[in-house]
Order: C-alpha cells, then sequence, then structure tokens
C-alpha cells in the first residue's frame, strides 16, 4: 500500500498550502485518512481525519477554523487546505491510512499501519 503525499513548501505567515494524499483506488471508501506532522524536536501529532466509512473526523485544536480537509473519490485523493498559516505550523506532514477498513477515525495512532513520505511545509518571512 503506496500513499503519495505533496503540495508543501514554502509560505509566508497567514498564507495558503493546499496538500494532497494520493490514497489506492476505492481506498476512501472503506479506510480513515489522516494527517499527521513533525516540528523537529517534537513528537508526531495528529492534525485532521477523515472517514466516509463511518462520517468521522476531527482536527487538532490549533488548526480548527484554518484548516479542512476533504476528498475526491474518483481521483482517490485526499486534501488538506491549510489556511492563514503561523510559523508554528512549520513541520513535515504525512498522511496516513488506517490498517483496517471501517474503523473510523477515533483509533489510536498504531492503527494508522500505512504512511506515505512526508512533504515539508515551512511558514517564514
Amino acid at each position: 500500500v503506496q500513499l503519495q503525499a505533496s503540495g508543501g513548501g514554502l509560505v509566508q505567515p497567514g498564507g495558503s498550502l493546499r496538500l494532497s494524499c494520493e490514497a489506492p483506488a476505492f481506498s476512501l471508501d472503506y479506510y480513515a485518512i489522516a494527517w499527521f506532522r513533525q516540528a523537529p524536536g517534537k513528537e508526531r501529532e495528529g492534525v485532521s481525519c477523515r472517514s466516509e466509512s463511518d462520517g468521522s473526523g476531527w482536527y487538532v485544536d490549533s488548526v480548527k477554523g484554518r484548516f479542512v480537509m476533504s476528498s475526491d473519490n474518483d481521483k482517490h485523493t485526499v486534501y488538506l487546505q491549510m489556511n492563514s498559516l503561523k510559523p508554528e505550523d512549520t513541520a513535515v506532514y504525512y498522511c496516513a491510512m488506517s490498517r483496517r477498513p471501517g474503523s473510523g477515525c477515533y483509533i489510536q495512532r498504531e492503527e494508522f499501519g500505512y504512511w506515505g513520505q512526508g512533504t515539508q511545509v515551512t511558514v517564514s518571512s
């Protein structure tokens, strides 16, 4: 199982970026997809999750109202639209897929068994 994350880059504070995560065909109907990020010297944290199998989803408090997750099932791609970016959003962003179909988003991190390669987001003036 391969996930392909892309869309990172350098952006000024207050700017926007859209990350993409291409998942295996037909997977979005059954598996939860989440975005995680890891900043230098910090632990990896969950940013958002979306599951169409049970309609569950969440955002970490620090991105609520600024980040929006969406999907295009025809392209089996999940997006993370990031607006009003702050320097503290700087991190490597990873997309991950749940190990089990139908599990939804409210699962332990270890249950996200498939990971993309990461894409760097840098917010700096």
